[in-house]
């Protein structure tokens, strides 16, 4: 493959590392022989228009530099269609650029990789959730976790992961059960009292934190980690695990897999990639092949 390239930027991703990423990831894409594009969007609504364009015009692939944000803004524009999209991981979390095994922080080294995919076809096909007309490629988070992302994106000090950790340290301090409604694959309600609930396409969110430890981005399922009704003294001793995936040997979490999912609490925002979809109830499935990548 030797067609024309787009980089899609985000020019705040990682206070600045976004538009600082791009240079060297554009750099190495030129020198493998690539002709390269940059879009950057005057705001969220421009760049999608841009990168939608960009697509329907035919460009290569779509390459977007910045943190999970970023790339998922870059699914709306690709999923669905054959344009392979790369990852240059620029953000806070980058959780779905680890899920593909590509490099972080790292942009000449993730142009360098990029590129030898392309000329060497190694690009797959792999699930994607769906919500409504929203994509997401790791997780959609419910619950106590979506509490703290709210709260953390109000906050306009600290920056990058300190924020979140702030922002769970004042959570904890109203921590309550929610009682969920939860459907899978259209059977029988089930009524329990959750922290929170993760729906997992890919295994991992909050930069490293393996919600859904066993998530595979190939088998058509999306995983639910449900974390049951536990008071602060458990929820500190359990959270340290999630970054090895072995909160899911606690008694109070359960995981549970299906290709659709619905979910139904008062009061819970829904975010899926970092992002807010909205109050619940939400609909979640799971998308076979829902988008080419390219990959180490």
């Amino acid at each position: 493959m030797t067609g024309e390239i787009t980089l899609f930027v985000n020019p705040t991703a990682g206070r600045g590392r976004g538009a600082r990423a791009a240079q060297p990831a554009a750099s190495a894409l030129r020198a493998a022989g690539f002709p390269v594009r940059t879009v950057v969007g005057e705001d969220t609504a421009d760049a999608l228009a841009r990168a939608r364009a960009a697509v329907e015009g035919g460009t290569g692939a779509l390459i977007a530099v910045g943190g999970d944000g970023m790339a998922n803004l870059a699914l709306r524009a690709v999923a669905g269609t054959r344009t392979p999209l790369g990852l240059v991981a620029a953000g806070t979390g980058n959780d779905f650029a680890r899920a593909l095994g590509l490099p972080v922080r790292e942009p000449a080294a993730a142009g360098r990789m990029i590129a030898d995919a392309l000329k060497g076809g190694r690009i797959r096909d792999i699930d994607l959730g769906r919500v409504g007309d929203r994509w997401f490629g790791t997780v959609l988070a419910s619950g106590f976790d979506s509490r703290v992302n709210d709260r953390g994106n109000r906050m306009r000090w600290p920056h990058g992961r300190l924020r979140y950790d702030l922002a769970m340290i004042a959570e904890l301090a109203g921590l309550r059960p929610v009682p969920y409604r939860i459907r899978l694959d259209g059977g029988e309600v089930r009524e329990v009292e959750a922290t929170l609930v993760a729906v997992g396409n890919g295994s991992s969110y909050g930069g490293g934190m393996r919600i859904c430890p066993d998530a595979d981005l190939t088998d058509g399922l999306l995983d639910l980690t449900v974390v049951g009704d536990c008071g602060r003294a458990t929820l500190l001793k359990v959270f340290p695990t999630v970054y090895r995936g072995r909160h899911v040997e606690h008694p109070k979490v359960t995981v549970l897999r299906a290709a659709r999912v619905e979910l139904a609490a008062e009061g819970v925002t829904g975010y899926a990639d970092g992002e807010p979809l909205g109050p619940l109830p939400l609909s979640a499935r799971c998308v076979r092949g829902g988008v080419r990548v390219v990959g180490p």
